[in-house]
């Protein structure tokens, strides 16, 4: 593989917060080359925070300091790291949220974020953290997604999406209060939501990829019984997409058109809602999944599940999310890499 691996994109790995799983898991997939075929990774954190990661996961790297990942020669089997020197885990008790630690996790996702800007790394996957201690530290943010736009400068739509088995889930609504949900679902924001689904699974490599879309009202309002919402805006908004060209239908009752997508009859569900969609995918198998921002200038991705405070620095945490993060945000990145030297012949 070797021969190409000059040509396969960058991409920054971030450990994460100090006090959970992330280090552990980063130092093992750096262990053994797992991924050398699908991305050159250089992590981007704290030297001390990588070599706790690696007693915790009981693997030694052979680590390779560099001022940025523009230096990284990724020839010479050492593992590429820019030191910010910012983050002393010693100062954290592990699996305890840390306003400190969240503060410190922000700081050095905003750095990895400016080697991006810079089109020094193609893509960002970063390890679990925690929202609470990055939004008590400072990052007053409902979540990270959010976070990254702002200092991306991103006026326009995007999303947080996850990943499972090769289905995508999306959705109109995010991370508010359902009332306020409710007054976010109009044609508008419905189109963007499929618009975007279509547009990432294209980039991930699917033809015409099928989208679902559920339904906001019970049984789907059953015919007008219980909300017109179906019959007047999410119809007429499905149907309009589709003369455009994207293979969406809908909309589908969302307490069934889960099983009908993971049977295989679709790619992807947008839901109208955040738990509409978390909860049928969590029960599906949410450790394995993988998280997206999606419509942002840069690739992020990220495993679906959280810091593990139960399990930290024991060297048992699974990494089969976070390999499929880095292996998804390769993928993107390819696309994205593509559009720019499409653009500058």
């Amino acid at each position: 593989m070797d021969t190409n691996r000059d040509t396969l994109p960058i991409i920054a790995l971030v450990p994460g917060d100090s006090t959970g799983i992330g280090p552990e898991q980063t130092a093992r997939i750096l262990s053994d080359d797992r991924l050398a075929d699908v991305a050159r990774l250089v992590v981007v954190g704290d030297a001390r925070v990588l070599e706790m990661g690696m007693a915790h996961a009981g693997v030694k790297l052979d680590v390779e300091r560099v001022t940025s990942p523009a230096r990284a020669s990724f020839k010479n089997g050492k593992v590429p790291l820019v030191d910010l020197g910012n983050t002393d885990p010693k100062l954290f008790p592990l699996g305890k949220a840390n306003a400190e630690s969240g503060r410190l996790t922000g700081e050095t996702l905003s750095r990895a974020i400016d080697f991006a800007k810079a089109g020094e790394v193609d893509a960002i996957t970063f390890a679990p953290l925690n929202k609470r201690a990055m939004f008590d530290g400072g990052w007053k943010f409902p979540d990270e997604h959010k976070m990254f736009a702002s200092l991306l400068g991103h006026k326009t739509y995007f999303s947080e999406m996850n990943v499972l088995d090769g289905q995508w889930m999306s959705r109109v609504t995010g991370h508010q209060s359902l009332r306020e949900a409710l007054d976010g679902i109009n044609p508008e924001s419905i189109t963007d939501a499929i618009e975007l689904a279509d547009r990432m699974m294209k980039k991930a490599g699917m033809g015409k990829p099928r989208i679902a879309v559920a339904a906001l009202n019970p049984h789907a309002g059953e015919g007008g019984l219980f909300g017109r919402d179906e019959i007047e805006m999410i119809r007429p908004t499905v149907e309009a997409a589709a003369k455009r060209g994207i293979a969406c239908s809908g909309p589908f009752p969302a307490d069934t058109v889960y099983i009908r997508a993971f049977a295989g009859e679709f790619d992807s569900v947008v839901a109208m809602y955040h738990d509409q969609g978390q909860i049928a995918t969590k029960l599906r198998g949410f450790n394995r999944g993988v998280t997206v921002t999606a419509g942002l200038d840069t690739v992020f991705t990220t495993p679906s599940h959280g810091t593990a405070f139960d399990i930290v620095g024991q060297g048992v945490a699974k990494t089969g999310a976070l390999e499929s993060a880095v292996r998804l945000a390769a993928q993107l990145a390819n696309v994205k890499t593509r559009e720019v030297s499409y653009a500058h012949h």
